[in-house]
């Protein structure tokens, strides 16, 4: 019995590291968003299998539904104040943005993956010699293994791109990773559910502000661009 829960940990450990991968670093934006939705239920999944039904009934609410509408948001999926989710809108966006360069010199994307290997060997120092007395020790549970995993390759990520909806992604993976860790240190007492809920609603307001901020910017530069094109045109 020991065995079969090791083996579906370790899958939902696995498929809760590859969905954050594709989140962070695909470059089409749409499928990074898709992938940020699949990402949320399985880290619901996951507090479910670590004992904590108020932070997954939390993750469901607040990271698929507030966050993943807000990720929609940005990229343009609704269109007017109170109108429907639109796949056409989403349709438009995609042809004339279909994907987010990664610029930058070699040597500088080297540099930040060299610096987001630093940072997963940090933050797995800290837990081996700064909290050895973890309530979900990472060389037992493998979500607490991911858990270093999506610290550092958020960071990294982060560190990386310079578009503003991979950088919103990037810290709420970051958020979940931290969350995570929080959890595997403190257990799923009543006190620490709830300070990682209240965690999940800073995170989740603050997604939601961000979208909105990324709107308004991205219609900001359109006016300007429109500006200049009408200027350009009157010469």
């Amino acid at each position: 019995m020991l065995a079969s829960i090791d083996l579906w940990e370790g899958a939902l450990a696995l498929l809760l590291g590859l969905a954050a991968l594709v989140c962070l670093f695909d470059r089409h934006l749409l499928r990074a968003a898709w992938a940020f939705g699949v990402f949320a239920l399985l880290m619901t999944l996951a507090w479910a299998w670590l004992g904590a039904p108020w932070l997954a009934a939390a993750e469901l609410v607040l990271g698929v539904l507030l966050t993943g509408a807000s990720l929609f948001h940005a990229l343009g999926a609704f269109e007017g104040r109170f109108s429907r989710f639109s796949f056409r809108a989403l349709s438009r966006l995609e042809r004339a943005y279909p994907i987010d360069t990664f610029r930058g010199p070699m040597s500088h994307r080297l540099t930040r993956a060299l610096l987001t290997l630093a940072w997963c060997v940090m933050v797995g120092a800290v837990i081996r010699i700064v909290m050895p007395a973890m309530t979900y020790a990472p060389s037992e549970h493998p979500l607490m293994l991911v858990a270093v995993l999506l610290v550092g390759t958020a960071m990294g990520a982060f560190a990386l791109h310079r578009h503003r909806l991979r950088r919103l992604l990037a810290f709420n993976v970051l958020g979940s990773g931290v969350f995570l860790l929080m959890v595997g240190l403190a257990g799923t007492m009543e006190g620490a559910q709830a300070l990682v809920a209240v965690g999940l609603l800073i995170a989740g307001l603050g997604s939601l502000a961000g979208a909105l901020l990324i709107r308004h910017l991205r219609a900001h530069e359109d006016d300007t661009d429109d500006e200049h094109m009408a200027v350009g045109g009157g010469r």
